[in-house]
Formats: C-alpha cells, sequence, structure tokens
C-alpha cells in the first residue's frame, strides 16, 4: 500500500514536524492538543460574533435560520 501526500506540507505543518521530533509524553500531548483545540475554538467564536455584529443578527433572525429549509430536494 502506497502511502504518499497528495498535497505538500505547509509552514505550520513542517513547523509542527521540527517542534515534535523528539518524543513528547502522552500528557504533555494531551496539554498541547488542547491548547490547539482552544486556540482555533476561539478564532471561530471571534468570527461568529465579528458577522453577528456587523450583520446585526438577533434571536429572530437565528430562528429564521433554523427553521429555513435548505436542502436540494431529492428526486424518486
Amino acid at each position: 500500500m502506497e502511502n504518499s501526500l497528495k498535497t505538500p506540507l505547509n509552514q505550520p505543518q513542517l513547523e509542527l514536524l521540527k517542534m515534535f521530533s523528539r518524543e513528547v509524553d502522552s500528557q504533555h500531548w494531551l496539554e498541547i492538543k488542547r491548547l490547539i483545540v482552544n486556540y482555533f475554538t476561539e478564532k471561530s467564536i471571534d468570527g461568529a460574533n465579528k458577522i453577528w455584529d456587523e450583520q446585526a443578527w438577533d434571536d429572530q433572525k437565528v430562528d429564521e435560520i433554523l427553521n429555513t429549509h435548505l436542502r436540494t430536494p431529492y428526486r424518486s
């Protein structure tokens, strides 16, 4: 079975590989993963809040989106 990359590694991926070229115990790795997840969670929330403010969303707009049927109907 061939294990080749379809896309080259980007700069952050290469830097992470360099950083973890030494052994990292499982507890430290868990802490690092939590930091990364928290970072991207914060960025996502900040982005959502920015859109909320820029487009003056309110609870009524959220309800409208939640109750809108956007799927393409399937044909039998």
